[in-house]
């Protein structure tokens, strides 16, 4: 299929590709711990499994992003893909910790392979056809995509074994199977509708891949040195982290504080799956309203910012509030909303603080900022949950938020593309073609 003509279509891709990616996950993240219970694991193993898993990824993140920089959008992607779909099959026959261990390992490093690519070759596309357009919007649909598949996944993940067998672990490994199928789907979908811009390199795929791991650090490194520097990324970055506190609470503190306001561990698993899935739609709609409501506030993105920030931070006073279990969970569902809502405008602003070649690096560095900010939510939240109340947690993290909501207003006021001066290396680089060529300029 040839590239994208018109913004409309590139959207259209992006939307259809994110919601291919992330059914399967929505389809398998309610029954993950309920199966590995099925199959033997104690909590703590459990929980040691997905610290491994945020380790990797962690780990991986920008070095995979720089990968997809020099080597490519799809190829990276459908190797993320692929290694999801491997990790799908174990953890459907894993019987014992190696053997989901293996399965959290290959998870994590899919996940880290697939976190930017699409949304950084979503622009580019983009910046060749309109190099003034304006990213939110679609970035908006994106977002809204994804909650929406998680949305979607989780209903069907959740329901699915009581379907067609029960609560055994052979139903528990059912959603697992529709996951491998949909990833199939998904990489038949990339290879069709995920068209490079760049032309592709000489030679072997091997050459490739050994030169693209030999630009990986300059190009890292690049990303890294204008994350630090330019005042909008680094701001865009630490509000990220922000949010990742603000989930670490709800992931956390959440199914504890449902179980007590719904009398009990098994009534509370179920409405916190009730609970999650309307918030994962509630992120979906709000992300999808996110320009009108930017419009509505004259066009400036960091007022808009600001509002869903203080909206997270009330949500989060709402959450800890009255003993009410309506009220809880709305209060929850809205900060998923605020969040999600957030979440394009401030990847809109990264897209304008970066060129085409570190893009996907870019992306990752976001990722990486909001995984930060959830190990540092792991490290904090639990302690003072448990020394003084789940409702001080969720108040504290509110008061994290809260300031970023204040930071918000230091964010530019547009998301329309602006030149990005190139670094030093890039200007040596440039002038070395130069005098190659034969140029007599003075110097």
């Amino acid at each position: 299929m040839s590239a994208p003509q018109t913004v409309r279509s590139a959207t259209r891709r992006l939307v259809g590709l994110t919601a291919l990616r992330w059914l399967p996950v929505g389809l398998t993240t309610p029954i993950t711990v309920l199966l590995a219970q099925a199959r033997g694991l104690t909590l703590a193993e459990i929980g040691l499994l997905f610290t491994v898993h945020g380790i990797v990824v962690i780990v991986l993140e920008l070095p995979t992003g720089g990968l997809a920089d020099v080597l490519g959008r799809r190829p990276v992607v459908v190797a993320g893909a692929v290694l999801h779909l491997g990790s799908c099959r174990v953890f459907a026959t894993a019987t014992s910790f190696p053997g989901f261990l293996g399965a959290f390992l290959r998870m994590g490093v899919g996940r880290a392979l697939d976190s930017g690519p699409v949304e950084a070759w979503y622009v580019d596309p983009v910046h060749r056809i309109d190099p003034a357009a304006d990213l939110a919007p679609g970035l908006s649909k994106h977002s809204a995509a994804d909650g929406g598949s998680l949305a979607v996944g989780a209903i069907i993940g959740g329901f699915l074994p009581a379907a067609l067998g029960g609560a055994g672990a052979e139903a528990l490994a059912l959603p697992y199977l529709g996951a491998v199928v949909l990833d199939v789907v998904f990489i038949v979908a990339v290879a069709g509708l995920l068209t490079e811009d760049r032309p592709p390199r000489p030679g072997s795929v091997r050459a490739a891949l050994v030169a693209g791991v030999r630009e990986m650090p300059a190009t890292v490194t690049g990303a890294v040195r204008l994350s630090v520097t330019d005042g909008p990324m680094r701001l865009v970055l630490v509000l990220t982290a922000v949010g990742g506190v603000g989930l670490v609470a709800c992931e956390l503190l959440g199914p504890v504080r449902f179980a007590h306001l719904a009398g009990g561990r098994d009534g509370g698993a179920a409405v916190y799956g009730t609970v999650l899935a309307i918030s994962f739609a509630g992120a979906a709609v709000g992300a999808v309203l996110t320009p009108a409501l930017r419009r509505l506030l004259w066009g400036s993105t960091r007022a808009t910012c600001a509002l869903y920030f203080t909206l997270g931070a009330a949500a989060m006073v709402v959450i800890a509030g009255p003993d009410v279990l309506v009220v809880a969970g709305l209060g929850f569902a809205v900060y998923y909303l605020a969040h999600g809502s957030s979440w394009p405008l401030l990847s809109a602003v990264l897209h304008t603080r970066v060129d085409a070649a570190r893009r996907a690096t870019a992306v990752s560095a976001m990722s990486l900022a909001m995984a930060l900010g959830g190990i540092l939510g792991n490290l904090a939240v639990p302690p003072l949950a448990a020394a003084v109340s789940t409702e001080a947690g969720f108040g504290a993290v509110a008061v994290v938020v809260l300031l970023g909501a204040v930071a918000c207003l230091r964010l530019p006021r547009t998301t329309v593309a602006e030149p990005v001066e190139p670094s030093a290396v890039e200007q040596d680089a440039a002038e070395a073609v130069l005098r190659n060529a034969g140029d007599t300029r003075p110097h």
